[in-house]
């Protein structure tokens, strides 16, 4: 929720009125919090025993080939191409950010990559890790992805328009279509 709150347009724009040239290194301290947040979420997660909801068996292994092996993959494609723009990194190098609609490499596939990678890596965790704990969190992160997505399309197609609408319909938002790959 935090996350949303301080990405959003109105709370940005806030903080751009009151820190100035400064604000350039807002995005670095929300990836520095959101980093200490998740931090400290996962060690809650983790300090109490939680009852199995499944028992995972063979399970375990698939969720680990179909799930979290391609989530972690996704995850490190999006991260690595578009780490300096993503972490906020850039702004200690480029005084203002460049705002650009990324529709190349793994954006050509799914318009929010980051999400369906941590989508799929989470829940092959749960399916190694069955706990109703990480079932509640997992299905929680889920919703939240899907609210997430929801106001950043909004921002999306206000900030580039027409271009965000074609490439709506053109690219899906999670899953990639692979019968369509020819194009």
């Amino acid at each position: 929720m935090v996350h949303s709150v301080l990405a959003s347009t109105s709370v940005k724009a806030f903080f751009q009125k009151k820190l100035k040239h400064q604000f350039r290194y807002y995005r670095l301290s929300y990836s520095v919090f959101a980093t200490i947040t998740l931090i400290l979420l996962l060690y809650f997660q983790y300090s109490f025993e939680s009852p199995v909801v499944i028992k995972s068996g063979l399970i375990k292994y698939f969720a680990i080939l179909f799930l979290v092996f391609p989530g972690i993959v996704i995850m490190f494609i999006s991260i690595k191409k578009y780490f300096m723009l993503l972490s906020g990194v850039r702004s200690v190098f480029t005084p203002v950010p460049v705002s650009e609609l990324k529709v190349d490499g793994i954006h050509r596939f799914v318009r929010h990559p980051l999400y369906s990678g941590t989508i799929l890596f989470v829940w092959g965790l749960f399916f190694i890790f069955p706990f109703l704990s990480n079932l509640i969190a997992v299905v929680l992160l889920t919703l939240y992805v899907f609210i997430g997505i929801s106001f950043e399309e909004k921002k999306l197609l206000k900030e580039f328009g027409k271009r965000y609408e074609a490439y709506i319909l053109k690219v899906p938002m999670l899953v990639p279509r692979f019968l369509k790959l020819k194009n």
